[in-house]
């Protein structure tokens, strides 16, 4: 080795032995000491751009980051309406079994006159549109990154148009599994691209609002389909479950018009090397608005740093590479994240008209009450959005839900010990306490889980990471979509250590990420901070080296933009 090698690999070590001294004196977290080079002209210059892009969204408030990102949220909310349509579906067929022209056109003869679909069936149709999910989730991971955000949404929406055509005009219970099934596929897309456009198109002030408007989408759906739903009752023609079907027509059109002209998410075009886009798709989220010294291309140089530090973290961007490195960490995460809110009791919240019909009540008032329930998905977001307004965590929410849930599950499960003679007034505590459950499992769990799971992702694989969180979630469902129905048995009621040890995981596997850029969260990952240490531990990101082909991108088109007098710098 020269004489010239060693001195600088004696510098190097020297200054890396400076900085772990810093850490252990309670300095600034930074990525491991051997990882780091001497950074190029080009590299410091947009290392610097990226911190003050950071500095400045660290600082920025709520009210700021509407004001300067309004456009951001209406295309991100627009978007995110996507899922609306599985929401109506799934409130559909899970309603339709008590309908008798639908039990008598896809049903059979029972012994007591009546006509009834099948139990087998009935499992078929609610699981099939899970199945066509499954393989929509798996096929968003490739396309999404392919083709961009935008596209995919739009050839969904298409392909939905397509397949309800088979819902309205099917004459047999087969035609509706296919029909399930096959509208699955998009559904499974807009689940969690809808997440991740909202993740990306919006500041760190904004980002738990709109990646959990996406849980408020699922209340609107089912809103209107069980308004939808009440209102066919009088009738006993085919029409009482055809114009339900025929009101899913309604979604795609409106939809595929805006999100023609809806700008493509300034991320995925970093991730392609598309800088110019970039900077002209970011200028199209924002407003002329500038109290927050808000600067493009400051803000598409903070990208292109933490696009640029993944890419080093992460060698490759495929499924496999989800569980690789610091990367399984995050995608076990994720999945638990999902899997939590099926193994928490969800399930038992579509139970509660069949309690209170126990009880008594008559059709009609079930329904009320499945209305009110629904409408309580909207109302727990809401919720959630002041808890978090107040600087309530994320991590926060989850744990003390999961305590309250298990609490209230407990009590549910002594309630199927009531004897016999108190076995109405048991029912109606259950299926109202269920409401309760509902409303604090919407102001906690089932609204945070979206944030978290887009959060706590690599930018890089994040969509892939989320559609295997999703599919989990999925899967669980499907079991306890089927051992539900025996768990509802009185004597069946034993959740307790269930609810218990997933409220031990969340304390110590779920971390904080309120606040915290995405770079930031990558460097946490990195250098393995302990889940309970994310809220508090300092960090600095822009001393590591990275990737400097997007970097030379950048600053080339820096350099375009200098010559030409800038790059779409009036906002469209």
């Amino acid at each position: 080795m020269s004489r010239q090698g060693s001195v600088g690999n004696a510098q190097n070590t020297s200054h890396n032995a400076a900085k772990d001294n810093i850490e252990e004196k309670g300095g600034p977290l930074h990525f491991p000491s051997e990882d780091e080079l001497k950074p190029s002209d080009s590299m410091k210059q947009t290392i610097i751009n990226a911190k003050a892009a950071s500095d400045k969204e660290q600082k920025m408030s709520l009210l700021q980051g509407i004001r300067l990102y309004p456009k951001a949220i209406g295309w991100s909310v627009l978007i995110s309406t996507c899922i609306a349509m599985e929401g109506y579906d799934v409130c559909l067929v899970n309603n339709f079994y008590a309908f008798d022209p639908f039990n008598r056109k896809y049903g059979v003869l029972t012994d007591d006159g009546s006509y009834q679909v099948p139990a087998r069936w009935q499992a078929g149709l609610s699981n099939g549109a899970a199945c066509g999910e499954i393989i929509g989730l798996f096929i968003n991971g490739w396309v999404s990154e392919r083709i961009g955000y935008r596209y995919t949404v739009m050839a969904c929406l298409v392909l939905i148009a397509a397949f309800t055509a088979i819902f309205f005009t099917a004459q047999s219970v087969n035609a509706l599994l296919a029909a399930e099934i096959l509208c699955g596929i998009p559904w499974g897309v807009f689940q969690t691209l809808t997440i991740t456009y909202a993740s990306e198109v919006c500041p760190v002030a904004l980002r738990g609002y709109l990646t959990t408007y996406v849980n408020a989408c699922w209340g609107i759906g089912q809103l209107i389909g069980i308004g939808v739903i009440k209102s066919m009752i009088g009738r006993n023609d085919q029409w009482a479950y055809r114009i339900p079907y025929a009101l899913q027509w309604m979604w795609p059109p409106f939809l595929l018009l805006g999100i023609a002209f809806a700008p493509e998410s300034p991320w995925w075009l970093v991730r392609k090397g598309r800088i110019e886009e970039a900077k002209k798709s970011l200028l199209r989220l924002t407003s002329t608005n500038r109290e927050t010294e808000f600067d493009a291309d400051e803000t598409v140089a903070m990208m292109v740093h933490t696009t640029a530090l993944e890419e080093k973290i992460t060698k490759g961007a495929s499924y496999l590479d989800c569980f690789r490195g610091t990367d399984l960490r995050r995608t076990e995460i994720v999945c638990m994240c999902w899997a939590i809110q099926n193994l928490s009791g969800n399930a038992f919240s579509n139970y509660s008209t069949y309690f209170l019909e126990s009880a008594g009540l008559p059709d009609s008032s079930s329904y009320s009450f499945a209305l009110g329930q629904y409408a309580i998905n909207v109302v727990g977001t809401v919720g959630a959005w002041s808890l978090m307004s107040l600087g309530v965590g994320r991590r926060t929410l989850y744990l003390y839900g999961l305590c309250g849930l298990f609490s209230m599950l407990f009590i549910m499960g002594f309630l199927g010990l009531v004897p016999d003679s108190g076995r109405d007034q048991a029912a109606l505590a259950t299926g109202s306490l269920m409401i309760v459950w509902a409303l604090f499992y919407q102001l906690t769990v089932g609204t945070v889980c979206y944030s978290l799971v887009a959060e706590l992702s690599t930018r890089r694989l994040q969509i892939k990471t989320v559609v295997l969180g999703r599919n989990l979630y999925n899967v669980v469902g499907i079991i306890t979509n089927v051992l539900t129905p025996y768990m509802i048995n009185p004597s069946a009621w034993n959740w307790s250590n269930f609810t218990a040890f997933f409220w031990v995981y969340t304390f110590f596997r779920i971390p904080e990420p309120r606040g915290r850029t995405f770079a930031e969260l990558d460097l946490l990952f990195e250098r393995k901070i302990g889940a309970r240490k994310f809220a508090t531990t300092e960090v600095d990101v822009f001393d590591e080296t990275v990737d400097e082909s997007l970097i030379h991108q950048y600053k080339h088109t820096l350099d375009r933009a200098d010559k030409i007098g800038g790059i779409g710098m009036t906002p469209a």
